[in-house]
């Protein structure tokens, strides 16, 4: 133990290889009756998005990537309104019950949100964010294959019940040798990892009941008094949440998306994955049969951990500031969740020598495959990650960063930039803080800093066709406007949206979006050219991108144009995985030959 505080930094990444170890030793062979979870469940939005999971877990079965003798399911969310990730759990719950009825009671089950579209990182946008590729292992990790290692302790000290976790977050956390985390109180259990009071500001903030050690320690089970849910830094003061620097100080701070406290700095403990009991959970799903169809987003975090816990009050459900869409019965659903489960325990697992990383944006994506030194160090990520590419020269710890593609030894990779399960060839430029996805770049292109390229399969009518998104990384495209005359607030790579029509001979018309009339954005603008190859829709995009940087005009006018959220209704799964599947061999060839000839 002593040495393990000395240093933290050391024993954290020791700590996650030995779970990474332990998960490789698992894939592709049966799991012993409780070694594993029981059931691993995630979540999508729509019945498209249901099918993709499904597909990409046959294939990751079919190819023993994961542990077999596990029950995977996709539970998709009902047609209609947007329930969020809470709405979700209670129809997951619902499916449970379907589809195993009082067998479930004894299980320990795994449920992963990924039911959103990835607007922040539009990359997972096709495949999802739980399907997120990262920099290292053979075949490549994915979110899954890493929120599996890091859990990989779990179910084996877990009282039935279920652990709900996100697809875009990453917890790592190191105790001592002796010691394992366990989910066996009643009610609900959460992590806990000690950040600023800022980062707070975004999560969830646990107000703990007074704890009687003189010493702290990696590992502590505490019993939380209040939830609050993402408060300002007065009330964070307010409701004694903020805790005082003391041996504390020697730990490393959650915060692996901000760099860590000084010494001398006030501190909070905030949320990551939580655990309910197969009684919460029972009494939950009880609830939403007798409330049948929901109409408003509720969250998990927000709406049911902030009504556990002695010090808990209505007043929450009432604030609306941190909601999306305030739809009218909000506010009552909410106090009826909160009458529900007032007065069962929020325990808290506090992780003092622990990291939380959220991954869920293009800016934490470069930034944490790129220039994070902390979770390149921890999780072992690579430049190169099973890629064909000639060693990546290192600008003061800021590298590029290549997952599963293959490059020619004479394109240019720039430092800050992400290239994935793509091709490029001997005259590709890429600029600085780009990301190029499932794209193949054979003719001489330029790709200006700062730009975004991911490619789509699409099936329309029956026939194969492609597309390809090319914006900037830094573009919001869930900014949205109201009415046509107001689309000059959009902007697309830092232009004006307006004169970007004007550069591709555009009209400002309603069918130039899709969707919702009222709720114009990048998203649902119908701006990118359908082509009938993978290059020429890459060659396509990247014409009307350099067009808007170089000023100059490029004609959309004879093209048949989708929105993203369109190619997301046309997209084909199945190609895509194909193509990642020719560049997987392709790079094993490679390897093949290389070996031989070195031997």
């Amino acid at each position: 133990m002593a040495a393990a505080r000395a240093t933290p930094g050391v024993s954290l990444r020791e700590a996650t290889q030995r779970k990474l170890r332990r998960f490789s030793e698992l894939r592709g062979k049966p799991v012993a009756a409780g070694e594993f979870w029981d059931i691993v469940a995630i979540t999508a939005a729509d019945e498209k998005q249901e099918l993709a999971y499904k597909q990409q877990l046959s294939e990751k079965l079919k190819k023993k990537e994961l542990p077999l003798g596990v029950q995977y399911h996709v539970f998709v969310d009902p047609a209609g309104a947007k329930i969020g990730n809470g709405g979700s759990t209670l129809c997951a719950l619902q499916y449970l019950e379907n589809l195993y009825g009082d067998k479930w009671n004894s299980f320990t089950i795994l449920l992963i949100h990924s039911g959103g579209y990835s607007q922040r990182l539009p990359n997972a946008s096709a495949l999802g964010k739980i399907f997120t590729a990262l920099p290292f292992g053979n075949p490549i990790y994915q979110m899954l294959e890493l929120k599996l290692a890091m859990y990989i302790d779990f179910p084996s000290h877990m009282n039935p019940g279920i652990l709900v976790t996100c697809a875009d977050d990453i917890e790592l956390y190191s105790i001592g040798e002796s010691e394992f985390i366990r989910f066996d109180k009643p009610g609900f259990t959460a992590l806990a990892h000690p950040s600023s009071l800022t980062v707070g500001t975004t999560h969830g903030v646990f107000v703990l009941e007074p704890f009687n050690c003189l010493e702290y320690r990696d590992l502590e089970y505490r019993c939380c008094h209040r939830f609050l849910h993402k408060p300002s830094i007065e009330k964070m003061h307010q409701f004694n949440a903020v805790c005082r620097p003391g041996n504390i100080s020697q730990w490393n701070f959650a915060g692996g998306d901000t760099t860590s406290l000084k010494l001398d700095r006030e501190y909070v403990y905030t949320d990551s994955l939580f655990y309910m009991d197969h009684k919460s959970a029972r009494k939950l799903l009880a609830f939403y049969e007798k409330i049948g169809t929901l109409n408003c987003e509720i969250d998990a975090y927000g709406d049911f951990l902030q009504a556990l816990g002695p010090g808990a009050t209505v007043e929450y459900t009432r604030n609306t500031s941190n909601v999306t869409k305030e739809e009218a019965e909000l506010v009552d659903m909410r106090q009826k969740i909160f009458h529900l489960l007032k007065g069962i325990s929020l325990n808290v697992v506090v992780l003092n020598n622990s990291k939380f990383y959220h991954i869920g944006t293009t800016e934490e994506y470069l930034f944490h495959f790129t220039s994070d030194n902390s979770l390149k160090s921890e999780l072992g990520l690579q430049s190169i990650a099973f890629s064909i590419f000639p060693a990546i020269p290192e600008y003061s710890g800021n590298t590029s960063c290549i997952i599963q593609s293959i490059l020619d030894s004479r394109c240019s990779v720039s430092p800050g930039s992400v290239v994935e399960y793509s091709t490029l060839g001997p005259d590709v430029s890429v600029g600085e803080n780009c990301i190029i996805s499932g794209s193949y770049v054979i003719a001489a292109a330029v790709l200006p800093a700062y730009s975004f390229v991911c490619s789509l399969s699409l099936k329309m009518n029956g026939h194969l066709k492609y597309s390809t998104v090319a914006l900037g990384v830094q573009d919001k495209l869930k900014k949205n406007v109201k009415t046509l005359s107001d689309i000059g607030s959009l902007q697309f790579f830092g232009v004006s949206f307006l004169s970007c029509l004007d550069i591709w001979n555009l009209k400002v018309v309603e069918e130039l979006f899709s969707g919702n009339k009222t709720c114009l954005s990048l998203w649902n603008a119908r701006i990118f050219p359908v082509c009938s190859s993978l290059s020429d829709s890459v060659t396509t995009s990247l014409k009307m991108l350099n067009a808007v940087q170089n000023k100059s005009t490029f004609s959309l006018k004879n093209y048949t144009l989708l929105s993203i959220e369109e190619m997301l209704v046309y997209k084909d799964v199945e190609d895509m995985l194909t193509y990642r599947e020719q560049i997987c061999l392709e790079i094993t060839l490679n390897r093949k030959q290389s070996d031989l000839e070195t031997s």
